[in-house]
């Protein structure tokens, strides 16, 4: 998967900038970063800078929360928080063949594991949160989980399972998403 570097210029209102989370210690809800991955939430400040972000939108869990802080602080702009960000729900008990189960998904975004989401439902409320949440006059960051950016961007598996932490796509309205390419 190719990236873009990151634009010199802000970007046309309407673009969704789409964030995964950086790096985290766990899966659940309250899960902080570690140090590498606050040390990313940082670098995405002067990468993200100068694109014209007029919102920062996130997951309320503390993991994206924690990643969307730093910009937002530096821009003075509120970090606004939006459950239907959350990360999908895949099932409702641990399993050892979760990966399986999750490619399955994949290849069916209508299946829905026991206690878990489909995949069609998922990408059906983060779509409605960046919906809600896009600002036609400037751009938006938006924080999200893997699994539910895979969904929202269209990727197969594979490209879920290639996606870094924190990774950037840029969402022009009319457009193919693409991957920025972040300093290191």
């Amino acid at each position: 998967m190719t990236a873009t570097p990151v634009p010199a210029s802000p970007l046309p209102p309407g673009t969704l900038v789409l964030v995964r989370h950086a790096r985290a210690t766990g899966q659940e809800p309250g899960a902080a970063l570690t140090p590498e991955g606050e040390a990313g939430a940082a670098a995405l400040v002067p990468a993200l800078r100068g694109l014209g972000v007029t919102r920062v939108v996130s997951s309320l869990w503390r993991r994206a929360a924690d990643t969307a802080a730093p910009l937002a602080a530096a821009l003075g702009l509120p970090v606004i928080t939006d459950d239907r960000l959350t990360e999908r729900v895949l099932m409702g008990a641990p399993r050892a063949d979760w990966q399986e189960r999750l490619r399955d998904s994949f290849a069916d975004d209508t299946l829905a594991l026991p206690g878990g989401e489909s995949g069609a439902a998922a990408r059906a409320r983060g779509q409605a949160a960046l919906d809600a949440h896009r600002d036609p006059a400037g751009v938006t960051v938006v924080v999200t989980h893997g699994n539910l950016l895979a969904l929202l961007l269209g990727l197969e598996f594979g490209a879920w399972a290639a996606l870094r932490n924190p990774d950037v796509w840029v969402c022009h309205p009319g457009s193919a998403p693409t991957r920025l390419d972040l300093p290191a």
